[in-house]
């Protein structure tokens, strides 16, 4: 079944505006040229986005993999919890695209602090709520000290994530492929109180 032609023409303009958007530089691209781009008429365009930082979102939610929200995750064992979050990753087939996009984002998002700030919430916030829960939960059920501090560990639990996805790109280090898995065992062996909260994930 063919689809239809509104759904079509919006997937034609968020690929131009993610090709644009990579090439130019988002300062750079306008909404004439998206529409010249993908052969979407600007006056169809507006029909779907209210202005450029809208569309801008969708595409940043598209290579994200954001279109949906994750589900909350409760296996009941804390480490394989931990370990699935902080193991999510984008969409393989947008690497390419986020990799020259994400300097133009940042530099967009500095000059430009509202969408700036929609951004960290939308597309940076979720996991980190996510982890949250989680800690929040092993805190409950007395896998975690009560007096466990929950910013900290959100720092212990992240750093080495960012640490891992910086260095290997900027640095050409080798990337530790399980490294969600690793950071979760080892926070769990530091700070687990018990109930086999400190078991291995196995991946």
């Amino acid at each position: 079944m063919a689809r239809p032609r509104s759904s079509e023409a919006h997937d034609k303009v968020l690929r131009a505006a993610l090709g644009l958007f990579g090439e130019r530089g988002i300062d750079s691209t306008s909404m004439d040229s998206i529409a010249n781009a993908s052969g979407v008429s600007k006056a169809t365009i507006y029909n779907h986005w209210a202005d450029k930082e809208a569309l801008l979102m969708e595409v940043m939610i598209l290579i994200h993999g954001l279109d949906r929200e994750p589900e909350d995750v409760d296996s009941g064992d804390l480490s394989s919890d931990l370990a699935t979050v902080l193991s999510r990753r984008p969409p393989d087939e947008f690497d390419a695209q986020r990799d020259r996009l994400m300097p133009s984002l940042i530099a967009y998002s500095a000059t430009h602090t509202e969408f700036g700030q929609a951004w960290r919430n939308r597309v940076l916030e979720p996991p980190r709520q996510c982890l949250k829960r989680i800690l929040r939960r092993g805190v409950e059920r007395e896998l975690l000290p009560a007096t466990l501090d929950l910013d900290l560990a959100m720092a212990l639990l992240l750093g080495p994530m960012l640490y891992n996805h910086i260095f290997s790109k900027r640095f050409k280090q080798r990337a530790i492929s399980d490294i969600g898995a690793e950071v979760a065992n080892a926070f769990c062996r530091a700070h687990a109180t018990g109930r086999n909260a400190s078991q291995p994930v196995l991946r």
